[in-house]
This record gives structure tokens, C-alpha cells and sequence, in this order.
């Protein structure tokens, strides 16, 4: 079992044929992705060639690509200003799994194909600006590379791409069921309370990790979530101890505003609703081994 993604999902790439799209293609494949379909209206009815004698093939539209291989899961490589139309695309094609790689897209954007997917009630966004999601030895969408962790009960979910690869590595023996960087822009599309709640309800995960950053209130919203309905033992970490106030830290969403949203605060909230949380992510790694050795 896995959330979100696993054996059966059958990917199709918005922007397979840009220079990126092409280089984390490659790399899903690899993986073991079931890469069926990339969609690019200007080259559609070709195929492109990648290494192990993979041929994909290119369609015009989300839609073609859906009928014509089953797909059900597209990821995004489209530049910022032409993501919001891919994402509408592909909400409109009632794909149930968005997700949105894509870094620099205006708020506003987002917000409209968020409102998009909430209004026709079939697709899941993750992201936008995300590392993506893995299942290890299932299936790996977006650009977490595959081979710093294998399969086990953990499950992941983070704000940060490169805290999600830390984290992944320094349990990597251990190993994940899923690992989802949901990206950390002012408005995304899947939340750490999504997360939570589909590791909650999944059988073959142990354990969480709940990887948070400064701004916003998702991390505080989530340890209340934790409070009434997740049973399973959650581990955390805040980024962003000695961010000067009034300052954007790396992503958009991550800005501190007077007292409200500072990494203490989350800390004290997630702390409040049984969830140990570490001072670096080293120590929030080794809370998890005594969690897993806790558990037999």
C-alpha cells in the first residue's frame, strides 16, 4: 500500500519535451514509473526516444493522453506562465492526481486552478513548486531521487523538497511507504492535513514525519488535525529557528509576521498534540529509529 500513488498509476508529462521535462522523464522511468504519454499540443502524434529503448508517446491534449493510455496521474514541467492553463487542462480532463513541479508561478495562478479542482471535485493537486511524490519501488513523480530510500512503513510529508531527500536518506534503511513534498507557496494544492489524514487511513504505514516551515498557520491547523484523528505516532520539524522576522525564507509562504507563524509557535502547537519534535532534522530522524524500535 502506498497514498496517493503506487504500482498502478500511469503517468503522463505536461512539458515532456522541454529540457527539464525530458532529464526527470528519463529519471521516472528509471525509477519503475509507468511513464505512458507526455503532452505537448505543438508535437503531438511523435514519440520520443530515452535510453533502455523507451519510447513515449506524445499527445496534443491531457485528454487524448487520458483515452488513449489510461493515465491517471500527470506531473507538470511547464514553465510558471503557462502552468496555470496545463493544470486547468488537466483538472478539466477529470485527472484524479495533479502534480505541479513547476517553481515561480503567480499566487494568483495557483488560486485559480486551485479553485479550479475544488469546484469540479475529481482531481488532487500537489504542489505547485514541490519536489513531488514517491512510493519507493512503486512509482516516483516528479524530481526525488529514487534511490536514497527504498519501501517501508513511514510515511513522509513536507514542505521543504530538500528536507524531504535529507529526511528519506537518514532513514533510508528503514525504508517509506510514501514520501509527498507538498511544496511550501502561500497556496498548494495538498496539505500536510491531507497527508495525515491518507497516512492515517492506510494500513501499511507505521509511522509519520511531518516536515514544517515558518509562516502561514498549516503547521499549527495540523496539530490540531492530530489531536482529534491520527492515532499513528507523528515526528516533526520546523525550518526556520533563526529566520529574522518580516523576512521571505527561501519559499514564498515562509515569512514571519509578528508573533504568528515563528517555528517555536509550531513547535509548542505540534508538541501540545503528542507529537515529538526534533531541533534539526539529524535529531527528528533519530526520534523516528526509537519510534520503529518502540513499535517491534
Amino acid at each position: 500500500m502506498a497514498i496517493f500513488l503506487n504500482n498502478d498509476s500511469k503517468v503522463i508529462v505536461q512539458g515532456m519535451t522541454g529540457s527539464e521535462g525530458m532529464k526527470h522523464t528519463q529519471l521516472m522511468l528509471r525509477a519503475g514509473t509507468a511513464v505512458v504519454g507526455g503532452v505537448n499540443p505543438r508535437k503531438a502524434g511523435t514519440t520520443v526516444d530515452f535510453q533502455d529503448g523507451v519510447q513515449v508517446p506524445v499527445f496534443g491534449t491531457v485528454a487524448e493522453a487520458m483515452e488513449a493510455t489510461g493515465a491517471d496521474v500527470s506531473v507538470v514541467f511547464v514553465p510558471p506562465k503557462f502552468a496555470k492553463d496545463a493544470v486547468v487542462e488537466a483538472v478539466d480532463a477529470q485527472i484524479p492526481l495533479v502534480v505541479v513541479i513547476t517553481e515561480g508561478i503567480a499566487v494568483r495562478d495557483s488560486a485559480e486552478f486551485w479553485a479550479h479542482a475544488r469546484d469540479r471535485g475529481t482531481t488532487r493537486i500537489v504542489g505547485p513548486n514541490c519536489p513531488g511524490l514517491i512510493s519507493p519501488g512503486q512509482s516516483n513523480v516528479g524530481i526525488i531521487p529514487a534511490s536514497i530510500a527504498g519501501p517501508g512503513r513511514i510515511g513522509l510529508v513536507s514542505k521543504s523538497g530538500t528536507l524531504t531527500y535529507q529526511m528519506m536518506y537518514e532513514l533510508g534503511d528503514l525504508g517509506f511507504s510514501t514520501a509527498v513534498g507538498i511544496g511550501g507557496d502561500p497556496i498548494i494544492g495538498t496539505t500536510h492535513i491531507d497527508c495525515l489524514k491518507a497516512f492515517q487511513d492506510d494500513p501499511d504505514t507505521d509511522a509519520i514525519v511531518m516536515i514544517g516551515e515558518i509562516g502561514g498557520d498549516a503547521e499549527e491547523r495540523a496539530a490540531d488535525y492530530i489531536k482529534e484523528h491520527v492515532t499513528k505516532p507523528v515526528v516533526g520539524y520546523v525550518a526556520g529557528f533563526t529566520a529574522p522576522e518580516g523576512k521571505t525564507m527561501g519559499h514564498a509562504g515562509a515569512i514571519v509576521s509578528g508573533s504568528s507563524g515563528t517555528a517555536q509557535a509550531k513547535k509548542e502547537a505540534l508538541e501540545a498534540a503528542g507529537v515529538k519534535v526534533g531541533k534539526t532534522p539529524s535529531e527528528t530522524a533519530q526520534l523516528m529509529r526509537e519510534i520503529v524500535a518502540s513499535l517491534g
